[in-house]
């Protein structure tokens, strides 16, 4: 992979501007992850959105697993934030613990009016490229 941030754009900690996918490889789309345990129960105490915000990751984690990917795979990150002034350095804080500093996926950060279900403060989707089989 080739991680490019172009003299033109401006510079922000955490995220390259380009990410290039340079061989063969199989690209895999892992859908919204959410602050949900495997039994479908928010983590953490209401408005936690540490708690939330890294179970979302490590379900991400474990959606990469699943096909045989980890989190240097990914290429792309979209997150969604229902409260961007409250949570955006909690966010930054627990995200940087699962990509790289060295290369970091290009990313996407919308706050949004809502998630999928009441008190849900945090989601991640992602796209990887993994090796082929």
């Amino acid at each position: 992979m080739n991680f490019v941030n172009p003299p033109g754009l401006f510079k922000i900690p955490g995220l390259t501007h380009v990410v290039e996918s340079t061989g063969p490889g199989r690209m895999v789309f892992i859908s919204g992850q959410l602050g949900l345990d495997n039994a479908g129960r928010i983590v953490g105490a209401p408005g936690d959105f540490l708690a939330q915000a890294t179970q979302a990751f490590e379900n991400l984690k474990s959606a990469l697993a699943a096909v045989g990917g980890d989190m240097a795979h990914v290429v792309k990150l979209t997150n969604y934030l229902v409260d961007m002034p409250r949570h955006f350095a909690l966010f930054r804080q627990v995200r940087d613990r699962y990509v790289s500093r060295d290369n970091p996926p290009a990313s996407t950060l919308v706050q949004v009016v809502r998630l999928a279900g009441d008190g849900l403060l945090f989601e991640v989707d992602a796209i990887a490229v993994l090796p082929p089989k």
